[in-house]
């Protein structure tokens, strides 16, 4: 008996709801109406979708459904933080982070299980690597935190902005990222104004040039270093696309855009890339790069190799970038209670590079 496997509508994006719909015979404004039951409703059955005619509904629920992960488990932390580990398929778990602020609230989405890049100083990347998420997959974390938040009915636990810096490098997942952007900034769906949804790279240069023409969304670079030889060693990446190319990429993506800036993050890792000198380079690496800069105090995981700068060398730093004229935050470290601070998300990988094997191996002398 030959068994239909059901579309998951949250794979498509208005054009690909409408093209679905093309293909049922259906007029493309059925895209529209399903896309706010979906996205703006929450509403995960069809039978439930009551602007719709009940045969249509009927012919939908043969060929189609809106299937989400399963939460595993959910932690709370002191500060509001939430996290959620989400359940996939071949004993696979994600994670994603909400954080509340006053008048703001961030919703930290993941891209892949696990990460195709092995940046030093990121958890993540020690779990080793499986697969790209889905569209599906991708936007189901906001549809879940959506539900799992009463949809910000109090304010405080409103999403006002989706950061792509969850487990995994976006541009590494293109084909899957993109139409889960258009949902993002979709009117009908989620309706987030471009700027207030921020897709984060380590460098993919290639996927850069793509992302402007495909979404224009905002870009956050994981820069980490201020000069080739020491970002080889914190990001691989690096030896692909090195500091200069990765430079002019960003000027490209922000070329005509007024007031538009980059924002390059930094991770904070004692008398490894912390000190004046670094900051006098990374000045002058940005001087002629629209941009703000992120600094990120390290948030250490077993068996890591780095420390966080102190205080005081946090402070020197942020200090000369300021006195330089560069817009300079120093990100607040938020959910550490619960490992939800950035680098530090694990979630479950089933490992097929090995590579959380040999890191095992290394750290702890024990093969797992």
């Amino acid at each position: 008996m030959e068994v239909t496997v059901k579309t998951n509508l949250l794979n498509r994006d208005r054009s690909g709801m409408e093209g679905f719909f093309a293909d049922l015979g259906e007029q493309p404004f059925r895209a529209a109406q399903l896309t706010r039951w979906i996205h703006q409703r929450g509403c995960s059955e069809i039978a439930a979708m009551t602007d719709l005619g009940k045969g249509l509904r009927e012919r939908l629920d043969a060929v189609a459904g809106i299937s989400v992960p399963a939460i595993v488990r959910e932690q709370v932390s002191d500060d509001g933080t939430c996290k959620w580990l989400l359940e996939l398929d071949g004993g696979n778990c994600v994670e994603t982070v909400f954080i509340p602020e006053s008048g703001r609230g961030t919703l930290c989405i993941s891209s892949q299980v696990g990460c195709k890049l092995d940046c030093a100083f990121c958890a993540t990347g020690k779990q080793g690597f499986n697969r790209n998420l889905t569209t599906a997959e991708i936007i189901a974390q906001l549809w879940v935190a959506n539900r799992q938040l009463g949809r910000g009915a109090d304010g405080r636990y409103r999403i006002t902005n989706v950061v792509m810096m969850g487990m995994g490098e976006p541009l590494l997942n293109f084909d899957n990222v993109v139409p889960a952007l258009n949902i993002m900034t979709d009117d009908l769906a989620y309706g987030l104004a471009k700027r207030r949804v921020t897709v984060s790279t380590a460098g993919v240069v290639p996927a850069i040039d793509r992302l402007k023409q495909a979404s224009d969304v905002s870009l956050a670079v994981s820069l980490h270093a201020t000069n080739d030889e020491l970002r080889d060693r914190l990001v691989p990446l690096n030896r692909k696309y090195p500091i200069s190319e990765l430079l002019a990429a960003c000027r490209r993506y922000v070329a005509d855009v007024p007031r538009r800036k980059i924002t390059f993050e930094y991770v904070m890792l004692d008398h490894v890339n912390d000190q004046p000198a670094h900051a006098r380079e990374l000045i002058r690496l940005l001087s002629n790069v629209p941009s703000k800069v992120n600094l990120i105090p390290f948030n250490p995981f077993p068996g890591a190799e780095f420390k966080t700068s102190s205080p005081d060398a946090l402070r020197r730093f942020r200090d000369m970038l300021q006195q330089a004229g560069l817009i300079t935050v120093t990100r607040k470290t938020r959910g550490d209670d619960i490992d939800a601070a950035c680098g530090q998300l694990a979630g479950k990988v089933n490992d097929r590079t090995q590579r959380s094997r040999k890191y095992q191996l290394k750290t702890t002398g024990v093969a797992v």
